[in-house]
């Protein structure tokens, strides 16, 4: 193996759009798809949900797109929304060529509705989607010869002409340099196409529903090159995660307060249930809501979690409609059919990102971003459920067709290879863990579901701090997997600051104390790297 590999495409992240992308793309194009840890390890995977798509009698995709742009709150963009909608279909036909096993009743679809959706529009393969997806595809990827699969890859930074000639043209994309986690190298991938495919950046708060890889890679990446980066400050957050030391990310699905489940406070507190206190729909009222009053208890009462109680539902009702949840929480020590469970608002998906075209096109020639990466238009100031499997889809097409129709390009016969020659092993990686865990309590505390100006303020005042300190790390230290996620988180964390401070209203996901209401045109919020 040498320290330079050469390709048409370099794919970067292992979820549904990159490997959709692969897939497509490997008829005709050497393609390397790497992935900074096992394929299977993205959010994909991790999709409870399905993918929403007009296929039922009676259905349009004029509704679709209505349910789409009324969840968004006025910031979706309406041709994004369409070409998305008006793709579906064919993406779920693609998926089922494939084999993925999706849910049949009487030897057709089955199709749920969920929470936005005015029709049953929703295909899923039980309640693990994403992991049958997941699997079909990992397994058609690895028997492709023409795919080279490069696992514990960890993106570094993107090779643009900046790197290669220093010349004051135009850059563009090149590929880029990738940390072998398990050998310590860094390597120098050199690509005509590179496509950004590295999911969301919920790890930059101190609860989040997402796996460990999402650190925001792809977003902190093209910023430094030079892309512009849209809507940041649209973070969805999920209402009821278990609260465990033990249980990282573990989701209490709605269904549970759908069934009658009470939020409440602690005992040493009386255990006063206490939504109906903030909204007439009390445990029923939208996710966005019921978050907004379980952060303002735990705020108001210096709580750590809130209690989800069903206890009053007896143990077989429970056993049905449950087993997942009973088992898990049993395994933990938590009996849910005579105590509450300890729950705690989640980040869980991230609206905004690297804004593209609907090729997948960055500002940089050369670079492509498809899925959560993204900032699309598709998803606005708010996502609707299962929008975002299809939207990894439809726009990982679009980028195939861009690549396949784009004319020939010269790729630098010798990119430069990485150099650390002149760094050192840290003595003190310490300093990494506590700025990680600093950076995700006070975006938790500061930057979360309910936001203030003073407490924007507090935040870019520690990011600053933390920025200068990574900095100097990144330059005298050989580079890691934990250095470069929290160069990247802090630069997320910079990014979703600058774009709430920018927002003077509540609108969709972004809530503010000091702008409570609406302003009269809706507007996205467009951040531009500053000139290097």
């Amino acid at each position: 193996m040498t320290d330079l590999h050469r390709f048409d495409v370099l794919i970067i992240g292992s979820g549904l759009a990159g490997l959709t992308a692969a897939l497509h793309l490997a008829r005709s194009h050497r393609v390397a798809v790497i992935t900074k840890r096992a394929l299977s390890d993205g959010s994909s995977n991790w999709a409870q949900g399905g993918i929403a798509a007009v296929l039922a009698e009676g259905d349009s995709v004029a509704s679709h797109v209505e349910d789409t742009l009324v969840a968004g709150a006025g910031l979706c963009d309406l041709e994004a929304t369409q070409f998305t909608v008006e793709n579906a279909p064919a993406a779920i036909a693609w998926l089922r060529e494939l084999g993925v096993p999706f849910s049949l009743e009487g030897g057709e679809l089955h199709l749920t509705r969920e929470g936005g959706h005015s029709h049953r529009r929703i295909v899923h393969a039980a309640d693990a989607t994403g992991a049958a997806v997941q699997a079909t595809l990992i397994e058609r990827v690895r028997a492709t010869p023409e795919i080279a699969l490069f696992e514990n890859h960890m993106l570094v930074d993107l090779i643009t002409d900046r790197r290669t000639t220093g010349s004051g043209q135009t850059p563009r994309c090149h590929g880029a340099y990738v940390l072998d986690t398990e050998r310590d190298e860094v390597m120098t991938f050199s690509a005509t196409h590179t496509v950004l495919a590295t999911g969301g950046a919920g790890k930059v708060y101190l609860y989040t529903t997402n796996p460990d890889t999402a650190t925001g890679d792809g977003v902190a990446a093209a910023w430094r090159a030079g892309c512009r980066v849209g809507n940041m400050e649209f973070i969805q957050f999920h209402p009821t995660c278990l609260y465990h030391p033990h249980a990282k990310s573990f989701l209490i699905t709605e269904a549970v307060r759908g069934e009658g489940g009470h939020l409440k406070l602690p005992p040493h507190l009386g255990g006063h249930r206490f939504m109906p206190d903030h909204d007439p729909r009390a445990e029923l009222a939208p996710r966005d809501v019921v978050a907004r009053a379980i952060d303002f208890e735990m705020k108001k009462h210096g709580l750590d979690c809130v209690h989800l109680d069903i206890s009053h539902q007896s143990p077989e009702f429970l056993r049905e409609h449950f087993p997942n949840i009973l088992a898990r929480c049993a395994e933990l020590g938590i009996d849910i059919t005579r105590e509450p469970i300890p729950v705690v608002p989640a980040a869980h998906y991230t609206c905004g990102g690297v804004v593209t075209d609907l090729a997948g096109q960055t500002d940089l020639p050369g670079l492509y971003a498809v899925g959560e990466t993204t900032c699309t238009g598709l998803h606005g100031a708010n996502r609707l459920a299962s929008n975002s499997l299809v939207e990894c889809m439809v726009f990982a097409q679009g980028a195939v067709n861009a690549i396949r129709g784009a004319p020939a390009t010269a790729v630098p016969a010798t990119p430069p290879l990485w150099d650390d020659s002149r760094v050192t092993d840290a003595d003190e990686m310490v300093v990494i863990s506590h700025n990680w865990d600093e950076l995700r309590r006070f975006m938790w505390d500061y930057v979360g579901i309910v936001r203030t100006n003073k407490r924007l303020e507090r935040a870019a005042h520690r990011i600053a701090l933390l920025q200068g300190e990574i900095h100097e790390f990144y330059s005298q230290f050989h580079v890691t997997r934990d250095l470069l996620e929290l160069r990247n988180l802090v630069q997320v964390a910079d990014l979703i600051v600058m774009s709430a401070m920018l927002r003077h209203e509540s609108r969709g996901l972004h809530f503010s104390r000091d702008y409570p209401g609406l302003l009269p045109v809706a507007k996205p919020t467009i951040l531009v790297p500053p000139a290097r």
